[in-house]
């Protein structure tokens, strides 16, 4: 299919009935429709028809998610991170910021700053800044562009 046609198709997909949608997810998916609504269908059969004629995920891609996935069921604090990772509870993270020093505390299931807990390292440089921060790189923990 070319890149012309894949449009097209993609295009026709809300102007279709939802018997037709269900009938084009049977085709591509081989198994029953949703029950869902008709949103649903036209994005998922959106992102199918794409999948097909320009390629699904990497092999590389599926892992990583499958990690994350698994890593999800996994209480926060027993999580296995990146040696460049490993923050002990306890330890005082501390950055100058526009003539201000910081202080931020790991915590065993997150970090507090100014007595307010946060969920991310990068939550709380967020908070500091009022932009978004990755908090290792903001931190001085990695060098921007490095990978983890």
């Amino acid at each position: 299919m070319n890149h012309i046609s894949l449009i097209k198709q993609v295009a026709a997909l809300p102007g279709m009935s939802i018997v037709d949608l269900k009938k084009m997810w049977t085709d591509l998916h081989k198994t029953e429709a949703p029950p869902y609504n008709r949103v649903f269908l036209v994005k998922r059969l959106a992102y199918r028809l794409q999948e097909i004629s320009l390629g699904g995920l990497s092999e590389e891609t599926e892992k990583r998610l499958e990690r994350m996935a698994a890593e999800e069921e996994i209480p926060p604090q027993e999580r296995k991170r990146p040696p460049g990772e490993k923050l002990l509870p306890g330890t005082q993270l501390i950055r100058e910021w526009k003539g201000a020093e910081h202080r931020c505390k790991v915590l065993e299931d997150g970090f507090e700053y100014q007595g307010r807990k946060f969920g991310s390292l990068s939550a709380v440089a967020n908070f500091i800044t009022g932009s978004r921060w990755n908090g290792l790189v903001f931190f001085a923990l990695k060098k921007q562009g490095d990978k983890p």
